[in-house]
């Protein structure tokens, strides 16, 4: 097919005004057999989904820790400002967004005690303490971050989180998958759950469900899910 699709263009081009030469050959064989593109998967559906809660709030000032650049982060600053920060380097600048390099996981100055108003953290806190990204090793890291998160957003803030769910363990040194019970029982005293939606072993969405023994024992039936949060700081 690739071949003949050659010849064809070739006795096009020769009928017809020649305005491009030929490079080196770059053949794509499998492209006519896909799809237009992926839906599915953990960052897709968070990062669409919690961009658009942001963009029907309206917020004062987002703050956003250690998430997607290009997913989430670059979907919010397409239509409003967010403040970015994370242990890692950003070495370009992008309109819409000021990043700071920073530890959450160490003390936080008291100019950012409830700076905010919204506040997200998706698909990052997994990772608190583990040294993937050069990060000290704290057994205790997420704790940490989960903390300093409180601290930054001010009572009555929306909080947008996500972390993988399945059954309780650590992946060394790649992340910490959290079992929904765990999860439910951090934020019992601190937040109230607005909504809770999750993506499923398949790369699948499922939006605002509610929460039962049996799916809360079960973690929505994942191994290796993408539970997110909608919260309200108390």
């Amino acid at each position: 097919m690739y071949l003949d699709d050659l010849r064809t263009l070739k006795k096009q081009q020769s009928r017809s005004n020649n305005l491009f030469s030929y490079g080196k050959p770059y053949p794509c064989l499998n492209d006519r057999f896909a799809e237009s593109g992926s839906g599915k998967g953990h960052y897709f559906h968070q990062d669409l989904l919690v961009a658009r809660r942001i963009c029907s709030h309206k917020p004062v000032l987002h703050v956003d820790v250690g998430s997607r650049i290009d997913g989430f982060v670059a979907h919010v600053a397409s239509f409003r400002p967010i403040l970015v920060y994370d242990i890692r380097s950003l070495s370009n600048n992008i309109p819409n967004v000021t990043f700071v390099q920073a530890d959450l996981m160490g003390e936080i100055p008291n100019h950012l005690t409830q700076s905010c108003d919204s506040l997200s953290c998706l698909h990052a806190i997994e990772h608190f303490g583990l040294g993937r990204y050069g990060d000290p090793i704290r057994s205790d890291g997420y704790l940490l971050g989960l903390d300093n998160l409180y601290r930054i957003l001010k009572k009555n803030g929306k909080f947008y989180f996500s972390v993988p769910i399945g059954p309780q363990r650590i992946e060394f040194n790649a992340q910490r998958i959290f079992c929904v019970k765990y999860l439910l029982e951090l934020f019992s005293d601190k937040f109230i759950i607005d909504c809770f939606s999750f993506v499923d072993d398949k790369g699948d969405l499922y939006e605002h469900v509610d929460f039962t023994v049996k799916s809360i024992e079960s973690n929505f039936g994942c191994t290796y899910g993408c539970g997110i949060f909608e919260l309200t700081k108390l």
